[in-house]
């Protein structure tokens, strides 16, 4: 029509046969467009599928696997248990063999003892014989009687006699008479040990506490000097029985000696190799002794201006050590739950005092006497007999961790003071607690009785930035001094 060809009236309607099949060749198109599309998810699918399968697979196998392991741990777990429970005869009978062991050391200990006090014996019978008093010793023998004849000894006979004598010159022992006891040995192993005083000595010091009667009293002190003597925290400090001089040690592995009041340095120590925990002055002033986590225990001379011994014994590290009030010996208290007393003559260790179940925490010797009082961190206050290292008595009382104890001037109370604050006060006679004070809830570090003995001081850890520790300082020029040592390195005085 548009080209002229047809007239508009020659045009009629378009059959409906011609569109529907326009329609359903589009909808054929469509159809085969979805079908590629579904083909295509197929194939994705079946890849899926596949993928899925394999990791079925590998799990199946993996699970099988860990189902075999277990199996063997198992098998291994029970094969074990049976071949620990076949050690236990064997750990039984070591056991009884290791008892019968230590019972027959200690027969041969007791034989060996009675052997030597025999042969004593005999040499002090031949050196009576020798120098003309015949002193007849009985001496039984297996099966027959060994009769002496004097004057007929053979080259056997001394032989055995310059061996016995080397013996007992190298052991120390010195001849006495058996007929009183056979098996003493009145002579020493160790002849240069010290002897330890009577127990019977007066306090000279008790004289000064009747000057003393008026008690310190709160508030009425106040800062009179703070020195700056150490790099690290100041750990203890010690007072000179007799001149204006205080000692004072520190984690910084130094002690220093400086005058009181002014802080004038005098001495500096080195020679530990770890923080220092404790010193103490002998009682003539001469010496220093320091305990030292570096598990030492070390004596200083002033005359020397060095270290003139270092007793070593401890396995862990040293707490505190004192002096006893002779001078001839020390005592020490470390963290491996055991104390020892050190004869400074003989330079080794005397007694180890073994008895608290923690680590002893403080030590002290009551003054002119040969008690030691230790408080450890198993709860518990004991004293101690020196001569002999055997505990005499245990306080019982503390909840926690007793930090450190002290004797009053007289001897006959105890104060202590433990991680939880608590403060008590013992009896020494009775062995009993007489009054208990809760100062919690800070640790209480540190106890002090003035020198009246109606006083008591307690120290609190508040944090680290408040004082740790102190000392009454005795009576310089009619003043009552408080020495107060603090982690901040410093030294504050109060009077």
């Amino acid at each position: 029509m548009q080209k002229g060809v047809l007239e508009p009236k020659d045009i009629g309607f378009v059959p409906d046969i011609y569109t529907h099949n326009q329609h359903l060749e589009t909808e054929n198109k469509s159809l085969k467009k979805d079908l590629e599309n579904y083909k295509i998810a197929a194939s994705k699918a079946k890849e899926a599928l596949l993928k899925i399968q394999k990791e079925r697979d590998f799990h199946r196998m993996h699970h099988k696997r860990v189902v075999q392991e277990k199996n063997r741990l198992i098998s291994d777990i029970k094969r074990l248990k049976t071949h620990y429970a076949s050690y236990e005869p064997t750990l039984r009978q070591l056991t009884e063999k290791y008892q019968a062991v230590l019972r027959q050391k200690m027969l041969t200990s007791l034989e060996r003892d009675r052997a030597i006090g025999q042969v004593t014996g005999l040499q002090a019978t031949l050196q009576n014989l020798e120098s003309g008093h015949a002193i007849e010793v009985p001496v039984t023998r297996a099966g027959h009687k060994c009769k002496m004849n004097g004057g007929l000894e053979g080259p056997t006979q001394k032989t055995v006699q310059e061996a016995r004598e080397q013996r007992i010159a190298y052991t120390g022992v010195v001849p006495h008479d058996p007929a009183k006891d056979p098996t003493k040995q009145l002579g020493k192993r160790y002849p240069k040990d010290s002897e330890f005083p009577v127990d019977t000595q007066v306090n000279p010091n008790l004289a000064r506490v009747k000057e003393c009667t008026r008690p310190l009293k709160s508030g009425l002190y106040k800062l009179s000097n703070t020195l700056r003597v150490h790099d690290l925290a100041v750990s203890c400090l010690a007072l000179h029985p007799r001149k204006d001089i205080v000692v004072t040690a520190s984690d910084d592995r130094l002690w220093k000696m400086w005058a009181f009041p002014n802080g004038n340095i005098i001495v500096t120590g080195e020679g530990h190799t770890d923080w220092l925990s404790g010193c103490c002055f002998h009682p003539s002033g001469t010496k220093l002794v320091t305990s030292s986590g570096d598990t030492t225990v070390r004596i200083w001379d002033f005359s020397k201006g060095e270290c003139i011994l270092t007793l070593e014994g401890h396995a862990s590290a040293i707490w505190g050590c004192s002096w006893h009030s002779c001078g001839d010996f020390v005592a020490s208290a470390s963290m491996d739950n055991t104390s020892k007393i050190w004869d400074i003559n003989s330079e080794r260790c005397r007694y180890t005092m073994r008895g608290h179940k923690d680590s002893v925490n403080s030590i002290e010797f009551l003054p002119f006497s040969n008690t030691i009082l230790t408080c450890s961190a198993d709860k518990t206050l004991s004293l101690w007999d020196a001569r002999t290292g055997l505990c005499a008595h245990t306080f019982y009382g503390h909840l926690h961790s007793c930090n450190h104890a002290t004797f009053n001037m007289r001897g006959d109370t105890i104060v202590s003071c433990d991680s939880y604050g608590v403060m008590k006060l013992w009896d020494v006679r009775k062995v009993s607690p007489m009054v208990s004070i809760d100062a919690g809830p800070h640790p209480g570090n540190q106890v002090a009785f003035d020198p009246s003995g109606f006083l008591a001081h307690l120290v609190p850890r508040m944090d680290s930035l408040h004082w740790l520790l102190f000392s009454i300082f005795s009576y310089f020029q009619n003043s009552v001094y408080i020495l107060m040592h603090y982690l901040l390195h410093t030294i504050k005085t109060l009077y």
